[in-house]
């Protein structure tokens, strides 16, 4: 385990979608999910956000499971939303550009459809390159890999240039009803990054994609999965 033992979790602070009337937010499982094995492994966990300030929660996360059955919010993911004291974590973040950045060891981005539209940030995007450029690890699930997109290498190409990764699929976005919302095919920008794209073989099913230093998770089933290939390859590390 490396000297630090310290993770930055990125989340959004976006609570609705611009074109139409759905609310969005944090995907609470992929943060909770993540949270539970990283927290366990002995890792100190931040949770910043592109702006800073509060970070809503995806309504639909609260009473769904991650293959969409709507059985109300249950397990681990209860267990958070009832304690005062982690909830009250999202209240007022700080912004990804007031961490001390190069104190930590991984990041890792949490989704929900709200990071589709605060995740392309310049900020975010400078210092997930840092992370990737210093052999760090770099980390992201479902949407969350929105904040690889525009993240470039010392050598001036995209980070997934070239690199196995994956993220919530088209098929999985018209499956939830969210193809005419979204601003764009997740899928489609990061192939046209020259990400080598896979997915599970059904939809929402768990797939976590190792390349190197980037971990990447299809869905939220897949947060747990993420978590568990980070505490590895840093404990490797």
């Amino acid at each position: 385990m490396t000297e630090t033992n310290r993770i930055l979790i990125v989340v959004t602070n976006v609570g609705e979608y611009k074109n139409v009337g759905y609310r969005t937010g944090l995907w609470l499982a992929e943060l909770t999910h993540f949270w539970d094995v990283a927290d366990e492994a002995g890792y100190d966990l931040d949770i910043v956000s592109p702006n800073g300030g509060y970070v809503p929660i995806d309504p639909e996360s609260l009473i769904t499971t991650e293959l969409g059955a709507a059985i109300g919010v249950k397990g681990s993911v209860h267990a958070h939303y009832e304690n005062r004291a982690f909830m009250n974590r999202l209240q007022s973040t700080r912004a990804v550009s007031e961490v001390d950045h190069t104190s930590f060891d991984a990041i890792y981005m949490t989704g929900g459809h709200g990071v589709m539209f605060d995740f392309k940030n310049e900020v975010l995007a400078e210092v997930t390159a840092s992370f990737h450029d210093n052999g760090k690890v770099v980390s992201a699930v479902c949407h969350g890999p929105c904040g690889l997109l525009d993240v470039k290498t010392k050598d001036g190409k995209h980070l997934l240039d070239g690199k196995a990764a994956t993220g919530f699929s088209w098929k999985e976005e018209q499956l939830v009803k969210r193809d005419r919302a979204v601003p764009f095919s997740l899928e489609e920008q990061m192939m046209s990054r020259g990400a080598q794209y896979t997915v599970a073989a059904l939809p929402f099913l768990s797939h976590v994609v190792e390349d190197g230093n980037l971990i990447t998770g299809q869905n939220p089933a897949s947060a747990r999965g993420v978590a568990e290939a980070v505490v590895r390859k840093l404990r490797a590390s």
